[in-house]
């Protein structure tokens, strides 16, 4: 069955605007709410609510109730679904704004994991956490910073071992998650929100403090040399010595598009080692279908802004 000519023209009146096109991206691939929206178009709520608007009035998208969140994904009229998806064929994979959007996505949809003990129970954070203990984050440390609540195994493991403990949570509701999920569990947390779904900034890391025994990037929404940068202010944030655990996607470390190809593994401890930490430990976790690269490094000696000349120029090397 296909549309008629004037319900086709609906659906192009409403998804032929930059921002909705860009909603419809973000809705064909899971269900978000205007909070996470927003976040990831950096348009506010009222904005994209009104858009929004604009798409279930014409058939394309359709909202729910999950629990205290309305999520907003696209209709389950076939013909509604058959057009968007064809339209979206022609821009994605090639759109920079689209593809960003897709990488602010999957950071600020975090599962609401921290409503209940049994949603936080994934193997992957299982296998995450055990690779954070068995390589050194026990109970003797004093204050340990988690940036990103992808895992909270992760972040109970990381309130065990330390008598302080700070979330950066990459969105609204994973801060109220987070906080949830520590109050259900029973440990303390300060949570804080990041500024942005692009991934922690500096000025996250600042307003978190400095001095922490250990640091935990979970699952950054940042790759390649803006990884870098991230790992030389995390590289200020913890004591003489002190450890980062990093997680982080295998394919965010890909860059096959690059003119030198460098292995994802080599990737990650060159950036490690320009951020002034030394690689003790890197490991790839399998589960649940995502590929996990996991390391641990002991900060140096030498600070990260001794190297930052460096770090735009250097070379890949194993």
């Amino acid at each position: 069955m296909q549309a008629s000519s004037p319900t086709l023209l609906k659906w192009l009146r409403a998804a032929g605007e930059p921002s909705r096109l860009r909603l419809l991206g973000l809705c064909a691939d899971a269900a978000l709410s205007v909070s996470d929206l927003a976040q990831v178009l950096g348009q506010s709520e009222p904005r994209v609510s009104r858009h929004l608007k604009i798409l279930c009035e014409a058939g394309l998208t359709e909202r729910s109730r999950q629990g205290q969140w309305v999520h907003y994904h696209l209709a389950a009229n076939p013909e509604a679904t058959s057009f968007v998806r064809g339209l979206l064929a022609q821009v994605e994979g090639r759109d920079p704004v689209m593809l960003g959007d897709r990488t602010r996505a999957r950071a600020v949809a975090i599962p609401e994991r921290g409503e209940s003990a049994a949603g936080a129970q994934t193997r992957l954070g299982r296998a995450l956490a055990g690779f954070a203990v068995d390589s050194g984050l026990t109970p003797v440390l004093g204050s340990v910073l988690v940036a990103g609540v992808h895992h909270p195994q992760l972040l109970e493991a990381a309130a065990a071992a330390a008598r302080q403990c700070t979330a950066l949570a990459p969105s609204r509701r994973a801060a109220q998650a987070t906080s949830a999920f520590a109050q259900q569990r029973g440990f303390a947390c300060r949570v804080l929100k990041a500024a942005s779904a692009d991934g922690f900034a500096v000025q996250d890391i600042a307003r978190a403090g400095s001095s922490f025994d250990g640091v935990i990037l979970d699952h950054p929404a940042t790759g390649g040399e803006a990884l870098a940068r991230l790992l030389a202010e995390v590289r200020l944030a913890v004591t003489p010595a002190g450890r980062v655990w990093i997680f982080q996607r295998y394919d965010s470390l890909e860059n096959a598009h690059e003119r030198v190809v460098e292995h994802p593994l080599a990737r990650l401890r060159r950036l490690l080692g320009t951020a002034g930490l030394e690689c003790e430990r890197l490991s790839p976790i399998e589960a649940d279908g995502e590929h996990v690269l996991a390391a641990v490094a002991r900060a140096t000696a030498v600070l990260p802004g001794q190297l930052r000349g460096g770090a735009r120029s250097a070379g890949p090397h194993t």
